[in-house]
């Protein structure tokens, strides 16, 4: 199979094992073309952002990346069938034209997990591409005036009729949303464990949530159903209930997860 040039990490091992050594021209090239404010260019990255390739077997390969709040979630999959293929993520900032991004979970590389790397970016309108890389990453949304936009962390889960607070620690259940796609990851940032994801479309209104499952890792039969659950924001917090993927009545609460968090969770 062929490298895939994943967002936003051109290839996840290299760049965690190989120092980055910048090519001062290319970057003064690239930071003349991000001359708005530093918060303009972190509020113009939240999104939605997609791109593909085409594997050694003749396969399309779809690459989707969530980036809000401080924090992202990139999921690669087989386009026709949905298959799950590998997930990574965690949180990110941005100084200039440069990513700088902290894994929290990686599917594939478990070592990868509480490392740094950055990367080279050029963002042109809805487009963006990346230092050493010809692939053009295209804007899905931009929406993040929704009530459900953001990361979240789950923080109680109703058990025999009795609801069950939890506060973030190293197990993690994280739920990131853009305007119209979501994904939901569980996994350990002291151990690297990664448990389980899946994600794709939703849609959010009048007290009604509805998920379009796109990708699961745990089933990929589940691909194409879809999942209502009822919503509401009380205090700032997601209450969410329904019945789950295998048909069992839930009832959740999720708990925005802002920026300030991710030095101590």
């Amino acid at each position: 199979m062929k490298n895939f040039v994943f967002f936003p990490i051109l290839i996840l091992s290299l760049l965690i094992t190989m120092e980055f050594i910048p090519d001062e021209k290319k970057e003064s090239q690239a930071s003349l073309k991000l001359y708005q404010p530093q918060s303009d260019i972190s509020e113009s990255l939240q999104g939605a952002w997609s791109s593909s390739e085409i594997n050694g077997k003749g396969e399309k390969v779809e690459i989707t990346t969530i980036v809000m709040d401080g924090y992202f979630a990139e999921t690669i999959y087989h386009a026709e069938s949905g298959a799950f293929i590998r997930t990574f993520g965690g949180s990110w900032t941005v100084d200039k034209n440069r990513f700088l991004l902290k894994l929290e979970f990686s599917s594939a590389d478990s070592s990868a997990v509480g490392k740094t790397t950055e990367q080279i970016f050029d963002l042109e309108g809805d487009t963006i591409k990346f230092e050493g890389s010809e692939k053009v990453w295209t804007r899905i949304d931009n929406d993040q005036t929704g009530v459900l936009s953001g990361a979240w962390l789950i923080s109680g889960r109703k058990r025999d009729g009795k609801m069950v607070l939890r506060s973030p620690g190293d197990r993690k259940t994280m739920k990131i949303l853009s305007g119209t796609r979501f994904q939901w990851i569980a996994y350990n940032t002291a151990t690297g464990k990664f448990s389980g994801t899946g994600g794709g479309t939703y849609t959010a209104e009048n007290g009604t949530y509805t998920e379009t499952i796109g990708f699961f890792s745990r089933d990929n039969s589940r691909v194409g159903a879809k999942l209502t659950f009822q919503y509401e924001v009380i205090e700032n917090e997601w209450h969410h209930s329904g019945m789950s993927s295998k048909g069992r009545p839930i009832y959740e609460i999720w708990s925005p997860r802002i920026i300030s968090q991710k030095n101590n969770n």
